[in-house]
């Protein structure tokens, strides 16, 4: 089989309402747990895209983890890759610290890396393992809250949860239990709205509600 290369993948991802999210080469910068491969290349989602591929929750929480179980080995196998998820331990894969690598993103104010065309509304699904080594984009290195002034994802929380050094998780999730806190329930955190970056990519109402219950109900 002829070895797999960024275009074709790009190709094979996108029924699925998928991305590849940039690579790394383990070989040529060695990094704590790095995987057995010569090339990792993160796959995610941005925006409405997996939504409107994935056939729904059907009242199972973890409906879209045992999707992308069910959907994403196949395709791995096809490319004549492995795969690994970030939802699968613990131990965990360490996915934020490869997707630092992979795109060279940078935290946001509030906590969640931050892309300069998603913004907040990016997600990582899996990472694929290929034995050979496959040309990458290079990492994007740019951090678009540099220019922000106002950083609106710091003052717009109604629960105040978000400072410059922290995240008042508790406070969050009291909120999402009130009946004041089901705007953000149900069209998603309304600090993560405020950010100018990446409207184009908010999620939709359905999405960001399936998503922020997962939250509510895990704290």
């Amino acid at each position: 089989m002829t070895d797999v290369d960024y275009p074709r993948l790009t190709a094979a991802l996108a029924p699925l309402g998928l991305i590849p999210r940039g690579g790394f080469h383990p070989g040529d910068d060695p990094g704590e747990d790095d995987p057995p491969a010569a090339t990792v290349v993160l796959i995610g989602n941005a925006g409405p895209a997996l939504w409107r591929c994935f056939p729904g929750p059907n009242g199972n929480r973890d409906a879209l983890d045992d999707w992308c179980r069910q959907v994403l080995p196949p395709l791995a196998h096809g490319l004549g890759a492995d795969i690994l998820f970030p939802f699968d331990g613990p131990p965990y894969q360490p996915f934020q610290r490869w997707a630092r690598r992979a795109e060279g993103l940078p935290s946001s104010p509030i906590g969640p890396l931050i892309h300069p065309e998603y913004g907040l509304w990016h997600a990582y699904r899996g990472a694929l393992l290929f034995q050979h080594k496959m040309a990458l984009p290079p990492p994007l290195n740019i951090n678009p809250c540099g220019g922000c002034v106002e950083k609106p994802c710091l003052t717009t929380c109604p629960a105040a949860a978000f400072s410059a050094d922290a995240y008042d998780v508790p406070a969050c999730v009291d909120h999402l239990k009130q009946p004041e806190g089901d705007v953000c329930l149900s069209l998603g955190c309304r600090a993560r709205r405020a950010c100018p970056i990446g409207q184009a990519y908010l999620y939709e109402p359905a999405q960001a509600n399936f998503h922020m219950a997962a939250f509510r109900r895990n704290y």
